[in-house]
């Protein structure tokens, strides 16, 4: 059985000012997550299972999973701040390493 590439794209990105998952920036508009993908499938990963928000489903699919389909099995599982386990609760404020404690 070959391996499957998990791949974190649920980040809102403050500090870039938006969602770098789907900014294009190699030559052919390649996004970061193209590179380490194709370095994946030559290394002989299977499948591909993506962890995005929900609220942007629409995007991810247009920009990303389009490339792969047909290629290479794609999956999504939504990640939401909302939905915990029971006996679980979110932080009031969710900072990014480095980011300053005060307003």
């Amino acid at each position: 059985m070959k391996p499957t590439l998990f791949l974190l794209a649920a980040g809102m990105g403050s500090r870039y000012g938006g969602l770098k998952q789907l900014d294009g920036l190699g030559p052919n508009g390649e996004t970061i997550m193209d590179y380490s993908i194709y370095d994946a499938i030559n290394a002989g990963f299977g499948k591909l299972v993506f962890v995005i928000r929900k609220d942007f489903e629409k995007d991810f699919r247009d920009k990303i999973i389009s490339k792969y389909e047909g290629h290479i099995p794609c999956e999504l599982v939504f990640q939401s701040i909302d939905d915990l386990p029971e006996g679980f609760t979110c932080p009031e404020v969710v900072r990014s390493p480095g980011e300053p404690t005060t307003p």
